[in-house]
């Protein structure tokens, strides 16, 4: 144990209530570490969220195997307040994108978002017609689940939910451009619909839809430019 610390973690009582293991890891050198660093940016800033999807059928088995990927996220007291729900049944997309553009139809046709809303989403060109819906091979949308419903239907509360699902969310993302698929944050508002087209109890609620599947081959992107690291990143020191 590290002789910096003075209340070593877990206490010998704690250790003694609840399971522990030990954490293995292989320490890398600097050099090597570096360089995976400068691998995984570059893989990473090719990313962009597309609006144009190939029909072309996802094995089932991807997408597993990204929802096992997000669900590796930190999260409030382990909770894991998420519940990712899948579907390529053409039917179930129509109508969720017959609902999705119903509400989308108000926000940009009936100006329901504001005037400077509009004007950040100008250079996006988004609109209300939301095709990638049914022509992107799987649809998964992600819920926050706001307390937990026990066996003898009594609560139990969730805690940070709205970060921890954020979380998780990213790492979703992370998993399908790191293998090969695209996506989009759609996030239709209101979003309530989606729970009754998907089954979904009451305790959870819509965070995010995502269309997946490859790009459509020539499709276009936004030219934009992701801010300079000194915009993002600033380091504090006493002086």
């Amino acid at each position: 144990m590290n002789e910096h610390y003075e209340y070593p973690y877990p206490s010998q009582e704690l250790e003694s209530q609840y399971p522990f293991t030990t954490y293995e890891y292989e320490r890398l050198t600097e050099e090597v570490m570096l360089d995976r660093a400068e691998s995984f940016y570059t893989e990473m800033n090719s990313r962009r969220s597309i609006r144009m999807f190939s029909s072309d059928p996802v094995p089932q088995e991807l997408i597993e195997l990204a929802v096992k990927t997000a669900s590796t996220a930190p999260s409030g007291a382990h909770k894991q307040p998420w519940t990712f729900v899948a579907t390529k049944d053409p039917e179930i997309k129509r109508e969720i994108r017959v609902a999705a553009e119903k509400e989308e139809e108000i926000n940009y046709v009936e100006n329901r978002m504001n005037e400077e809303w509009q004007e950040a989403l100008a250079p996006l060109g988004t609109d209300h017609h939301k095709e990638f819906i049914e022509v992107a091979p799987w649809i998964v949308v992600l819920f926050e689940q706001r307390y937990e419903v026990k066996p003898d239907g009594s609560r139990r509360k969730n805690y940070y939910v709205k970060e921890s699902v954020g979380t998780a969310a990213g790492l979703f993302i992370t998993s399908l451009h790191n293998m090969g698929l695209a996506t989009l944050t759609h996030t239709p508002t209101p979003m309530k619909f989606l729970n009754k087209v998907l089954n979904r109890p009451r305790n959870e609620r819509p965070f995010v839809l995502f269309p997946i599947g490859y790009p459509l081959e020539g499709v276009k992107v936004p030219s934009l430019k992701r801010k300079d690291l000194s915009e993002i990143f600033t380091t504090v020191y006493k002086p």
